[in-house]
């Protein structure tokens, strides 16, 4: 059973979602504040959360930062907002995607579904077989295992940075557009898509790179897009 958690102080909302998703075979968790969501996490397993920017106690915003702290797990942050700043800073501090209200709950669901589809690829484990390992420097990337090291080192990511990372350096040296980038992670037309992306580049870099202001890896090319160095 998929357990997800959702996170709103309007209680109307929340019943709304977990009929939604419960049509489609999903146990749904409530939480109603930060706080809430956090307790709940900490004591039972859930595969991805649905969380509101603006609550009482602890907001979507400072939740998500605390949860990111030792949970990898998918968020998708709801807010009435939807002005850029508002995604980008969602998306800073660690969410993986960001829905506007009022939403259509369909297009929630299949958010949802995309999330999840993401995070299990990210965490199934295939030890058999030859590996399928991409190396360039000091950095690797096992797809067998959803490992990324660096120096030897384990480098956690969520399953959109692990995505970005992955088709960068499949095809090292090879220049791609934002938009390229977009619609191959998200397999969604790239509309206003620079930000989103750039967050994620950014949080890679801060991830892979001694220093992230330099990158030896994770290049952007001018007006062009962005590559991976083959080192």
């Amino acid at each position: 059973m998929t357990n997800i958690l959702v996170c709103d102080d309007d209680k109307d909302i929340v019943e709304a979602i977990d009929i939604y998703l419960e049509q489609e075979g999903y146990q749904v968790l409530k939480a109603y504040d930060g706080e809430q969501a956090i307790k709940i996490l900490r004591n039972s397993p859930v595969d991805l959360l649905i969380i509101d920017v603006m609550m009482p106690k602890l907001d979507g915003i400072r939740a998500t930062l605390k949860i990111r702290e030792e949970n990898p797990l998918p968020i998708i942050i709801l807010s009435a907002k939807s002005e850029d700043a508002d995604k980008i800073l969602g998306l800073n501090v660690g969410a993986d995607d960001y829905v506007t209200k009022p939403f259509n709950p369909l297009e929630l669901v299949a958010r949802v579904k995309s999330q999840l589809r993401r995070y299990t690829q990210l965490g199934a484990v295939s030890p058999k077989g030859n590996a399928h390992v991409y190396e360039t420097g000091g950095l690797s990337l096992n797809d067998d295992l959803k490992e990324v090291r660096v120096d030897g080192e384990p480098v956690k990511l969520t399953p959109i940075e692990y995505n970005i990372l992955l088709l960068l350096i499949k095809n090292q040296g090879r220049v791609f557009s934002i938009n390229q980038i977009y619609e191959s992670i998200w397999n969604e037309d790239a509309i206003a898509a620079d930000n989103t992306v750039a967050v994620h580049i950014r949080h890679i870099r801060e991830k892979i790179e001694i220093n992230p202001r330099e990158p030896r890896y994770l290049k952007v090319v001018w007006g062009l897009g962005y590559k991976l160095e083959k080192l």
